[in-house]
């Protein structure tokens, strides 16, 4: 393999804007990672794409029409490695070759056996300068649900957990108590806009109804998929997830002991059902992960409670661990969070860290 030509400060920078807007389609992609892609011409940007909403076109593509003839003798700033497989259109690879552009730099590597290597080549064999590996780290976290279901064949899982100042989720007894303020909270639904999938147990339906939807102006079409851990289907027709399971996906991973009358119920209001196995009474997790990666789901946040987030953690399945921590405390009855700040499973280390008004937030990840 050729040796990558050495990369820039420009090149750095005009990456980390590439990886921006990367950020724009998050979850909106299906199968396919959100890629930006921009093209440079004497240190102009003339050609900006992110891959399309659905996932096609490429971001590849998107750049190149917008920059045209601009294109030629110019760089191409790539968050992923070209594709170089061929479908009914040609590989990205090859249309940056056809474009006429003078050099490529790219940053995340593709696992994808299809392309791993490939689009590089055909860049390499058609006289194009290529920089590999820039800003990689940034541009791999932003698409690690692609790159985990690439290689691990399941969604790249993030518990999200907000603590109180005593170290509490939550109150025995009382459903949904408030731990942050509105800015955490606000932030909290970007987060939800960004992923494919939110996953919650039973427990949490019955005890709190939430909606887990996303709920800041503009973005209400971008709620996710909501999953509930539920073997009984004991999920309540009334519920705000049942009655809104035709506007939002509500899918349920039931065991064989479902009720039919239940499930029928269900079905009727639009609720969706995936059968799982079980194990030791639980919900057979990892083979779930496996079910959801092969609808397209890359990203799955896990919300809620306590038994769903620990079941998680108890399995090694956790990917990414979202912590706010509130300035509330939750006192006599609250229920222990199964994790704090300086009591992180081994092997996690801290990406970023952020404050919301008068609450916390870090984030945390397993390399």
């Amino acid at each position: 393999m050729a040796a990558s030509a050495p990369a820039t400060e420009d090149d750095r920078r005009f990456m980390a804007a590439a990886i921006r807007l990367s950020r724009k389609h998050l979850g909106l992609t299906a199968t396919n990672p959100s890629v930006g892609t921009l093209i440079v011409r004497d240190g102009i940007i003339v050609g900006r794409g992110v891959t399309a909403i659905g996932g096609r076109p490429h971001a590849e593509t998107e750049a190149l029409a917008e920059a045209g003839a601009l294109a030629r003798g110019a760089t191409a700033y790539v968050t992923l490695e070209p594709c170089a497989h061929h479908g009914r259109t040609p590989p990205c690879a090859n249309a940056l070759v056809n474009a006429g552009v003078s050099r490529v730099v790219g940053a995340a590597a593709d696992p994808d056996e299809r392309v791993s290597g490939k689009g590089y080549a055909i860049l390499r064999a058609a006289g194009i300068e290529v920089v590999e590996g820039v800003l990689a780290d940034k541009a791999a976290d932003l698409m690690a649900g692609y790159l985990i279901r690439s290689e691990r064949k399941r969604p790249e899982v993030t518990l999200k957990l907000a603590v109180s100042d005593d170290g509490m989720i939550g109150r025995e007894g009382e459903g949904q108590v408030t731990i942050t303020g509105a800015i955490a909270r606000a932030q909290a639904h970007v987060m939800r806009a960004e992923t494919d999938a939110i996953l919650v147990g039973i427990g949490t339906v019955l005890e709190d109804d939430p909606a887990l939807t996303c709920r800041l102006p503009g973005l209400e079409d971008r709620s996710p998929v909501r999953i509930v851990l539920d073997r009984a289907a004991k999920l309540p027709g009334v519920s705000r997830l049942a009655r809104s399971a035709r506007q939002v996906p509500v899918l349920v991973a039931v065991g064989p002991e479902a009720d039919p009358a239940q499930r029928a119920e269900l079905e009727s209001l639009g609720v969706q059902f995936i059968a799982t196995e079980t194990y030791e009474g639980r919900i057979a997790l990892p083979e779930l992960l496996e079910d959801l990666a092969a609808r397209g789901i890359a990203t799955v946040m896990v919300e809620g409670g306590a038994a769903t987030a620990g079941a998680f953690l108890d399995e090694n399945l956790v990917d990414r661990i979202a912590l706010f921590g509130g300035a509330v405390r939750i006192g006599p009855r609250g229920i222990a969070a199964p994790l704090a700040r300086d009591h992180m499973p081994d092997g996690f280390v801290e990406i970023r860290a952020a404050s919301y008004g008068p609450d916390t937030y870090s984030e945390w990840v397993r390399p």
